[in-house]
């Protein structure tokens, strides 16, 4: 499976800067993901935005629509900010019919705590594995649903179905 990976940031991202006590949009982390599959992915990965998905703009959203529209690859995964995924998948939604599109996040930063991430990872990757239809889908907490179909519930700090 040919597959490309779009890194916009997010708290999967985060790195913890030990001078000011922050956390910060580090480098993507999808290769130290998917490196797991030992070789049975081909892939490759752009970074574009690196924000936190509350710090997104229109334009960012316009960036991230056309570097999805103008890829040749069919399969692709984005690593997202969960707070607003949602609000990028629906732009997508209108704008790209063509591909297999899934978005990936986590609460947790990866440098901080790996499971989650990988878990989340995974699944997009098995989903896309198993050829769905076209569509933009979030992959979060053992769900991959198309964009329109989950919601996070913010107060229970999970990601549910709409269902």
């Amino acid at each position: 499976m040919n597959l490309l990976i779009i890194s916009t940031g997010g708290t999967i991202n985060k790195l913890y800067n030990e001078l000011n006590g922050e956390l910060e949009i580090g480098e993507s982390v999808a290769k130290n993901i998917y490196s797991l599959a030992r070789g049975n992915l081909s892939t490759k990965e752009v970074s574009i935005i690196n924000k936190d998905s509350l710090d997104m703009t229109d334009e960012d959203r316009a960036l991230l629509a056309d570097t999805v529209k103008n890829a040749k690859e069919e399969n692709i995964i984005i690593l997202h900010g969960t707070d607003t995924m949602d609000k990028s998948a629906e732009i997508l939604a209108k704008t790209v019919a063509d591909k297999k599109i899934v978005f990936v996040g986590a609460m947790k930063p990866y440098s901080i705590e790996k499971d989650e991430a990988i878990f989340n990872f995974a699944s997009a990757v098995g989903f896309l594995r198993a050829n769905p239809p076209d569509g933009i889908y979030i992959s979060m907490h053992s769900l991959v649903l198309p964009h329109d179909e989950i919601y996070k519930d913010r107060d229970a700090g999970i990601f549910k179905p709409l269902k």
